[in-house]
């Protein structure tokens, strides 16, 4: 049996909106005001939505995306431009089309207490789950509004099929593309340096990766050598550079400088204090050094272009990018700008030939990756 609650009511100006589907409504709330009006919602998105039965499919809450998001929102430019959706039944939801106000509320049925909606339950999430989960943490004084769109009185086909339409068919943006938009901000960011690493050994005719990279994350018209996306170099470098690059960025918005990395924690975060320091070029001074490197120990398998190859791949790279900490370690403390002459010296070391580095012998996807990298590290002896 539900517990009584005292009415509770709030009312806010809306836009109504008339689409194929139906009508619906566009507004603002505070986020502390969607919060409450979805706890008994967001809870039971943890374990399975009515809706996602309806469709067959499950998809409860993200732990790591919800922990990401409570770090974003405190950000100094945090924003969340695209609506949350909400349905809410129509007992709870009165429109004033002569002020253009909506007004939500808890609703008791004495005769049908299953009919009770309190309070924290008046709306139910379609989309915006984890924005909201996130949002709980938020605590500035300053308000963090979100736009709503308000569907009232559907049913669990609709929600199901605005669901379906939100998650399922709209094209989510290139990862590479996201990248490359860094380029136009104006703060430094562990992003945009690892963007502008990606640019000048991509650029630069000598580099040892000339137009491999695909910058927008498609195929580049008039290039036929591209083997790798902006997104997995700069994602393979941003380990080297900061643990948490999104409150790194922030602190450089907000006109500071991050915090160096102290001596045990550079052993992983090789470049951070070179970022910090200004030291840019240096990196991609190690970039180039480190694939020049392997350019000159396996030519023919750096230049195959052949679908069977792999070693310039996205596989290949990611696994050379893991073997780029210790290898550096080797020959220099973290700050340090090993000579191409010194990797070469490692490389030589690994009895590996360019015919090796095939799909068969080093399958796609993580576990290849990983046994490369095992490989390189087993055969230098390091």
């Amino acid at each position: 049996m539900s517990p009584r609650e005292d009415p509770i009511s709030f009312s806010f100006p809306v836009l109504r909106v008339r689409q194929p589907i139906g009508e619906f409504f566009l507004g603002v709330l505070d986020s502390k005001r969607i919060c409450e009006i979805t706890e008994f919602d967001v809870r039971r998105i943890l374990k399975e939505r009515d809706f996602e039965t309806y469709l067959g499919i499950q998809r409860p809450l993200n732990p790591k995306r919800v922990k990401e998001i409570q770090s974003y929102v405190t950000t100094l430019d945090a924003s969340f431009p695209t609506s949350v959706i909400l349905s809410v039944r129509g007992e709870c939801a009165r429109y004033d089309e002569g002020r253009g106000l909506l007004t939500l509320s808890n609703y008791h049925d004495a005769e049908d207490p299953e009919r009770t909606t309190l309070y924290r339950e008046i709306a139910k999430v379609i989309d915006g789950q984890h924005r909201i989960e996130g949002l709980k943490e938020y605590r500035a004084d300053a308000p963090f509004e979100i736009n709503v769109s308000i569907f009232v009185d559907i049913d669990v086909a609709e929600e199901g099929y605005i669901f379906s339409t939100v998650n399922l068919a709209q094209t989510k943006v290139n990862k590479s593309l996201v990248y490359d938009l860094f380029d136009l901000a104006k703060a430094k960011s562990p992003q945009k340096l690892c963007h502008n690493i990606a640019v000048a050994l991509d650029q630069d005719k000598k580099s040892p990766l000339h137009q491999r990279i695909k910058r927008l994350g498609v195929a580049t018209e008039g290039r036929f050598n591209e083997t790798i996306t902006q997104a997995t170099l700069v994602e393979s470098l941003l380990v080297y550079i900061s643990k948490d690059p999104v409150k790194d960025r922030d602190v450089y918005v907000r006109g500071s400088t991050p915090a160096k990395a102290g001596s045990t924690e550079s052993q992983q975060l090789i470049f951070r204090n070179m970022m910090i320091e200004n030291r840019d070029l240096q990196i991609v001074d190690v970039m180039w050094n480190y694939f020049d490197a392997v350019k000159l120990r396996w030519p023919a398998a750096w230049d195959n272009m052949g679908r069977g190859s792999m070693l310039n791949k996205t596989n290949g790279f990611r696994a050379l990018m893991r073997f780029l900490r210790p290898a550096y370690l080797n020959f220099v403390r973290p700050g340090g700008v090993p000579k191409r002459e010194q990797f070469s010296q490692l490389f030589q070391r690994i009895p590996m030939m360019d015919d090796t580095f095939t799909i068969e012998t080093f399958v796609p996807g993580t576990s290849g990756e990983v046994m490369l990298y095992n490989r390189l590290r087993q055969e230098a002896g390091i």
